[in-house]
């Protein structure tokens, strides 16, 4: 009897843990590019492939998405306080040189 008791509350258990983690599949990386424009002068920063936050180059003038998936672009460099703008895959963005940040 006391197997039994223990067989169902480990049941509990496992069913609860499942319904915490949810059953959707893990979000996939980015694929493709993000390309960022700096200046004339300075080569353009290529992000293959992203995944995470990534900080722009400090000059970063316009910001495209070559990717499959919409990018977010933040105002701090590390992607944490303020959206400015969701970029959609084909699309880009001007940004504001300084500091900031992208999640793909």
């Amino acid at each position: 009897m006391r197997s039994r008791y223990r067989t169902a509350a480990v049941a509990a258990v496992a069913a609860m843990a499942l319904s915490l983690m949810g059953t959707a599949a893990p979000a996939q990386a980015a694929t493709g590019q993000v390309v960022v424009f700096s200046s004339e002068f300075q080569p353009l920063t290529i992000y293959t492939d992203p995944t995470g936050c990534h900080k722009l180059p400090i000059a970063a003038h316009s910001v495209n998405n070559q990717t499959d998936t919409a990018i977010k672009v933040y105002a701090d460099p590390l992607c944490l306080i303020q959206e400015v703008a969701t970029i959609r895959p084909g699309y880009g963005a001007r940004v504001q040189p300084g500091t900031g940040s992208f999640r793909a």
